[in-house]
């Protein structure tokens, strides 16, 4: 039994071994596997650091961005306002227009007899105007029409 006592003792012992042995293959691979990890967790903390900078110097161009459009966003409030104000002078001007079209065409009903004799008596002063013209050329081209009527 002894015997056995030493046989039991050796197992024991081989299995030890073998644990301690799987411990350490264990204890390399995590150890690798660590060092893996640590390696991408540099890699990836120096991509981090890249994105933060890049981030922030793009938060700083949109902030700039934004000051300009907010800029030139006033500007075209201030022409907008110009063309509203020309938009309004123009509504005005063509109200007066009308005022004055209106008041022109009451006074040209009230007054077509008035216009009418007008026209009349024009047309009666440029035929006068003719004739006397037509007499004045005769006369300068040697005609005379006292004389033709006393023959």
């Amino acid at each position: 039994m002894e015997n056995l006592l030493y046989i039991a003792a050796i197992i024991a012992a081989i299995a030890f071994l073998v644990l301690c042995i799987s411990l350490a293959v264990t204890l390399f691979s995590v150890k690798k596997t660590l060092n893996n990890v640590a390696s991408t967790l540099e890699g990836l903390d120096t991509n981090l650091q890249n994105v933060t900078k890049e981030t922030a110097e793009l938060l700083h161009k949109t902030n700039e961005l934004a000051e300009d459009i907010q800029k030139k966003s006033e500007k075209l409030n201030t022409v907008v306002d110009a063309v509203k104000n020309v938009g309004t002078s123009v509504n005005g001007l063509n109200h007066s227009i009308q005022r004055i079209t209106s008041s022109v065409s009451s006074e040209v009903e009230k007054n077509e007899e008035k216009i009418a004799q007008v026209i009349q008596w024009s047309n009666v002063l440029f035929g006068v105007r003719d004739k006397w013209k037509e007499r004045k050329a005769l006369e300068e081209a040697g005609y005379n029409e006292y004389d033709s009527k006393k023959k």
